[in-house]
């Protein structure tokens, strides 16, 4: 089974930038979308995106935020959001139940200028947490999409000149070792630990794509029961259409 996750930075842009050949060519079972910035209502595929079902949680505010998830296999079980009012008006969060686990789509909130929604960020990493870990004791977990941090150094190109800004904070840093401290694994440093260079976001200013200097923010975190099931894990940084690119997750 092979996963994809991808921050499309608006579905309808995407659209007109490839994101149909983009699945054709690819043809994940799954692929987790964040940033869609559209209602359901205002997209309209073509016929042959037909072998994927398509599963919605919009944003109340138009043109912001907002996650789906195409899928081959109709899910068991459908639900949007965690569960709590304060942070579920904002399309973040999309679940689909499968037999033998539940696939999670997430765009995790971004800390922003001045660290102005940082309490806030701190918030939703407890709450997303704890939500995932009521999910893992009824089956495991695999949760992927735009989490919005770099985890250690090694993550982004120029950590020293980023202490301090969003996505690399202590206190976000810290909330994705929450994450691996309650038994889920980061799929790609699984597989690539130590390996430098390898990015998923870059800014649009400056070339930063063409020089490679940018974030590895985008990740498949997978339940350590599924361990033994996860073949490979890559980035697909060749793939355009966004200011982030596709990460994979492949299970066997």
């Amino acid at each position: 089974m092979k996963l994809h996750s991808w921050n499309v930075n608006g579905i309808r842009a995407a659209q007109k930038k490839g994101f149909e050949d983009y699945l054709l060519t690819q043809k994940p079972d799954l692929l987790l979308v964040q940033e869609t910035k559209a209602q359901p209502d205002q997209v309209e595929f073509s016929s042959a995106l037909d072998d994927w079902r398509v599963f919605w949680n919009s944003a109340e505010k138009k043109g912001y935020s907002g996650v789906a998830i195409f899928s081959r296999e109709e899910p068991l079980e459908v639900s949007t959001g965690i569960g709590m009012t304060e942070h579920d008006n904002e399309g973040r969060v999309l679940t689909l139940e499968f037999p033998d686990f539940f696939v999670v789509s997430v765009y995790t909130p971004n800390a922003q200028n001045e660290l102005r929604r940082l309490d806030y960020r701190q918030e939703w990493d407890r709450d997303f947490l704890r939500y995932i870990r009521t999910l893992e004791e009824t089956k495991p977990v695999i949760f992927g999409g735009d989490l919005n941090v770099a985890h250690t150094e090694l993550d982004l190109a120029r950590p020293k000149a980023n202490r301090r800004n969003a996505g690399f904070t202590d206190e976000e840093r810290a909330g994705f070792d929450h994450i691996v401290e309650a038994g889920y694994v980061d799929s790609f440093r699984h597989f690539h630990p130590g390996e430098p260079d390898h990015y998923s976001w870059w800014s649009f200013r400056g070339g930063a794509r063409a020089r490679n200097v940018g974030w590895r923010i985008d990740y498949f975190c997978v339940s350590s029961r599924l361990r033994d099931r996860m073949k490979s894990a890559a980035i697909h940084p060749d793939i355009t259409g966004s200011d982030h690119c596709p990460v994979e997750l492949v299970l066997d």
